[in-house]
């Protein structure tokens, strides 16, 4: 469903918590933007006291092993982006002031559901300027073994098509389909938890990932099932956690897509390398406009709309 107008929050929002992979304190700040000038990190507490603005978008990635890093080592980056970004993309916020202190966006439940509960604190504002699209015009896909991830073209929607394939009986394989609105990224995916094996911990502590990963944050898969105490949220967590991630991978695009996203095994690797390969060619995409520009009256410039974060669904 399209959305007319831009959004940004109302008021600014505060969060804290711990790295998944870092195991960091980090405090993180989401700040109202004005009309086109979409999601931008801050990171501060650099070396010498030095922050640095990085741009949430395919071109500033440099990593996708295990979770998306934008920026880089030496002059400031953030990891595991995706969660927020997916709360951000899922409820149709375009602009925001993403402040953190820290290398890692702190994980809180694993699920994108704390984000979205901060950002309904203060609800959205309706911007004066319309909202752009990106409009999947070819076929790409990309491949790595059995695994593919590809967008097709989709006038109406961004509709994501995803299937994943263990070998444990506890996930086994797993497929669900939705079309992308605020009311179904809440109810259905915003929830999923991130996921893990508990034979995997040993080798990616040594590797330096999941230093902060806790039962508190993410679904522990043993041998026969799920550590948790509270067991799953839903039934087929794994797969809607995909979802989630390919929501806040593809919203690094810079704009809302319009377009079907179907993926096979995929994941951080596959969803930016699907990015570059729509970026490749102009012939793949189109920026769409969603509506005539219309001149906002005085009550927009000064104070924008309020409305709640679940609004921004209509035609």
């Amino acid at each position: 469903m399209k959305q007319s107008q831009q959004t940004t929050l109302r008021a600014s929002v505060t969060l804290t918590g711990v790295g998944v992979h870092s195991g960091d304190e980090v405090k993180i700040s989401l700040h109202p933007a004005e009309a086109n000038h979409g999601i931008v990190f801050l990171r501060t507490g650099l070396p010498g006291g030095r922050d640095r603005l990085i741009n949430a978008r395919h071109l500033t990635v440099t990593a996708t092993e295990l979770c998306t890093v934008i920026g880089d080592r030496d002059t400031g980056a953030v990891a595991t982006i995706e969660h927020l970004m997916a709360a951000l993309a899922g409820l149709g916020v375009d602009n925001v002031l993403v402040e953190i202190d820290g290398a890692e966006v702190p994980i809180l439940d694993g699920s994108a559901a704390p984000f979205i509960a901060a950002i309904d604190e203060v609800g959205l504002a309706l911007q004066g300027s319309s909202r752009r699209y990106l409009k999947v015009l070819k076929p790409v896909r990309v491949t790595h073994g059995k695994a593919f991830v590809e967008l097709n073209p989709n006038d109406r929607a961004f509709r994501l098509e995803v299937e994943i394939d263990f070998p444990t009986p506890v996930i086994g394989r797993q497929s669900k389909s939705i079309d992308l609105s605020p009311s179904v990224f809440r109810r259905d995916i915003s929830r999923a938890r991130t996921f893990g094996f508990m034979r995997d911990v040993e080798k990616l502590w040594s590797a330096g990932f999941a230093l902060g990963a806790s039962l508190d944050n993410t679904v522990a898969i043993g041998e026969d099932g799920v550590m948790n105490p509270e067991g799953l949220r839903y039934a087929d967590e794994f797969v809607r956690h995909k979802i989630l991630d390919a929501v806040g991978d593809l919203s690094l695009a810079g704009m809302p897509l319009l377009g079907t996203y179907r993926s096979f095994c995929g994941g951080h690797r596959m969803n930016f390398a699907v990015l570059e390969a729509l970026f490749s060619n102009r012939a793949n995409y189109a920026i769409v406009d969603s509506g005539v520009r219309r001149e906002p009256s005085y009550a927009e410039i000064g104070n924008n709309i309020a409305v709640p974060a679940y609004a921004p669904e209509v035609l």
